[in-house]
C-alpha cells in the first residue's frame, strides 16, 4: 500500500496505518528527516498515550502509556548503535516478547535479528512538504 500525505493529513494517515498493518511492531525505514519520528509521535497519539513521543535517539527507547498506566509502545530509535550485539545488551528480545506495540527508527542496524512479522514502513520524502508512505 502506498500513501501520499502532507504533514496537516498526518494524524489521518496514523490512523490508516494502524487499521492496515498486520503486525503490532513496525520498522521504519527513510533518510534523516524524511519523518519517521513525526509519524510515530501521531501514531503513539492515535493509539491514546498520555505521553508525548518524542526522538529517542540519545536513550535508544522510550515507552508510551495509556491514562491507566497501561503499557502502549515502545519507541526505538536505532541510528547511534554499531551492531546487533548492542540491541541484545538492551534486552531487545523482552521487548519482542510484549504485546505492547514497537515502533524502530533504523531498523537495518539490526536487520538480521528483527521478528519475522515486522511490518517495513519506507516513507521518502516528495518534497519540502510531501512524503510517501510504502508498505
Amino acid at each position: 500500500m502506498q500513501i501520499t500525505y502532507t504533514e496537516d493529513q498526518i494524524t489521518k494517515v496514523a490512523g490508516q496505518l494502524i487499521q492496515e498493518v498486520s503486525s503490532k511492531t513496525l520498522c521504519f525505514h527513510g533518510e534523516m528527516g524524511a519523518g519517521k519520528t513525526t509519524l510515530i509521535k501521531a501514531l503513539v497519539k492515535q493509539l491514546g498515550a498520555v505521553d508525548e513521543a518524542n526522538s529517542p535517539t540519545f536513550g535508544i527507547v522510550n515507552e508510551y502509556h495509556k491514562a491507566d498506566e497501561t503499557l502502549l509502545a515502545y519507541h526505538f530509535d536505532f541510528y547511534r548503535l554499531n551492531d546487533e550485539n548492542e540491541a541484545y545488551d538492551l534486552g531487545i528480545e523482552d521487548y519482542f516478547n510484549t504485546d505492547a506495540w514497537l515502533f524502530m527508527e533504523w531498523p537495518e542496524k539490526i536487520a538480521a535479528i528483527l521478528p519475522l512479522d515486522a511490518v517495513h514502513i519506507q516513507i521518502e520524502v516528495v518534497d519540502f512538504n510531501t512524503r510517501k508512505l510504502s508498505f
